[in-house]
């Protein structure tokens, strides 16, 4: 018996040990873990260092609500944010935007250098889209657009964008909410269209390494950026992904542009073919990758890529959530790029972002076919209840004859000049491998050695730093790793370029300086 008893003693403290063991490992890589992400992720984690002696000595209950430690393990579940932030730090509470500027509940002014998300286009206190909204509201704030009812202001914007965009004819504007919805959309219009057709096995998209499409299920598929498929059990598996065009960090030595652009064509060519032509339904790209990092197409690139699908009856679908509406000194990135689509996504600076809205145009080819299906099966079963509402299609038909009145693509072609160079004219930093950018959009990488082959260690964090030490001094930018991205309000005045220019150049040399220490450390 005492032996028996002694053995089970022997196990259990065995077992204990070994979970014992496994718990302490797991503690030690969960801290690890969060060590790296406070270097990678874009949090104000140097903003308490900052902060001057006559904040902290305000009334600590004004502070509590105006430094956002009121919100601090808020409850929102907050996107592309990790848990610990919003548990942890301080989120940055916005309140109120005028022009190009946003101001935190302190009332700290920031250069919104993004445009809230490369969305309001017409910075955040334009009154007429405000009036438009409130005029829409009094007069008819909901219907929707099901069973051949609909509304006036969804009929009107519809004929708008269909007159409005002119790479090629569309016929038919279908409404969502965003982006991601439109992305979505479109992969049930081609699968929808491609059964009617009597092809149901032509059901793949292929998409491109880096693009971004959106998050929901579908559009973070098409998505090549692998956070957004992680432990989401994505991408679904009809999706492909083919090269990135990002010519500066894959071209092989001595390659052209051209000669880049043919292989990158060859490449997708060789994975239609091994995938089978019958197969493959659609090609999705955006004119400008944004998210991926502000990469733009090399030379021919969409001219080669385009007579590729078109060999082989593939869809082309342009995805200009973030290009449309003048961001690229063009009214689309379709018409920069002489795309010539088969649909077309929308959203974003559709409104300014003033309230939600995206849209997909669809040619007269595939409409026809809808229009027919549908006609056999008694009716065409996707919507929203949102689709088209009429409040947001009155703010969005504001929004365009603001374009329109005030040639917005005129005016983003006399500002981007300075916007451009005066960023580019950092090039020669030791710590930037490339900056990159047209019209009103620009993204910023760093590198060692100028070097895409040699990029600083992750836990460095030098894009985060960056994007600090720009928040540090008002403006706001974009962080993805060691990428940085730029998509200013096309109101932004000269005054405002030279201010944002200024800022990028402190916020540059601090983070020089940050990685010659970093540097030394190491040695």
């Amino acid at each position: 018996m005492n032996s028996l008893l002694r053995s089970t003693l022997r196990t259990k403290a065995c077992v204990f040990f070994f979970f014992f063991l496994v718990t302490a490992s797991s503690l030690a890589y969960a801290a690890l873990s969060r060590r790296v992400q406070e270097n990678l992720l874009q949090v104000p984690l140097w903003s308490r260092s900052n902060s001057t002696e006559s904040s902290l000595a305000k009334d600590n209950s004004t502070n509590d609500v105006k430094n956002g430690q009121g919100f601090k393990g808020h409850g929102m579940l907050a996107p592309f944010t990790a848990g610990w932030q919003t548990t942890d730090l301080h989120p940055l509470v916005i309140e109120k935007s005028e022009g190009s500027y946003v101001y935190d509940v302190n009332g700290q002014k920031y250069l919104d250098a993004l445009a809230g998300l490369w969305a309001t286009a017409l910075g955040g206190s334009e009154p007429r889209l405000v009036d438009a909204a409130i005029a829409q509201l009094k007069k008819l704030p909901f219907y929707h657009s099901f069973w051949n009812r609909t509304t006036l202001p969804s009929l009107d914007l519809a004929k708008e964008l269909l007159e409005m965009f002119t790479a090629r004819k569309m016929a038919k504007a279908f409404f969502v909410n965003s982006g991601s919805e439109a992305n979505d959309t479109q992969v049930k219009l081609v699968w929808y269209y491609n059964n009617a057709l009597g092809r149901p096995n032509k059901k793949k998209f292929i998409a491109r390494a880096k693009s971004y499409h959106g998050s929901t299920l579908i559009a973070a598929s098409l998505s090549g950026l692998p956070a957004l498929h992680q432990k989401f059990d994505l991408p679904a598996p009809f999706v492909l992904h083919t090269d990135c065009p990002h010519y500066w960090r894959y071209h092989l030595p001595g390659e052209t542009e051209e000669e880049f652009s043919t292989r990158l064509a060859n490449n997708l060519e060789q994975l239609i073919l091994k995938e089978g032509p019958e197969t493959i339904a659609a090609f999705i790209a955006e004119p400008v990758m944004g998210a991926g990092g502000v990469i733009l197409p090399p030379s021919t690139y969409f001219e080669k890529v385009q007579a590729i699908v078109k060999k082989y009856d593939i869809l082309f679908i342009a995805d200009e959530v973030i290009c449309a509406f003048g961001r690229l000194g063009t009214m689309f990135g379709c018409d920069k790029y002489n795309i010539k689509p088969d649909l077309v996504s929308l959203a974003k600076a559709l409104s300014s972002a003033y309230l939600p809205i995206g849209a997909v145009l669809v040619s007269p080819e595939v409409s026809e076919v809808i229009h027919t299906q549908s006609n056999k099966l008694g009716t065409f079963s996707h919507g929203f209840t949102y689709s088209g509402h009429p409040t947001a299609c009155a703010v969005a038909i504001e929004a365009l004859k603001i374009y329109k009145e005030r040639n917005i693509v005129d005016q983003v072609n006399k500002i981007s000049p300075r916007f451009q160079d005066g960023i580019k004219a950092f090039s020669d930093s030791p710590i930037i491998g490339e900056i990159r950018g047209t019209g009103l959009i620009l993204g910023t990488e760093f590198a060692d050695n100028k070097s895409p082959s040699d990029p600083f260690p992750p836990e460095w964090g030098v894009g985060a730093y960056f994007g600090a030490q720009c928040q540090k001094h008002g403006m706001l930018v974009r962080v993805a790793g060691d990428n940085i991205m730029m998509s200013p309000p096309y109101i932004i005045s000269p005054g405002e370029v030279e201010e944002l220019i200024s800022i990028y150049g402190k916020a540059l040399k601090e983070t020089e300086k940050k990685v010659q220490e970093l540097k030394s450390q190491r040695k």
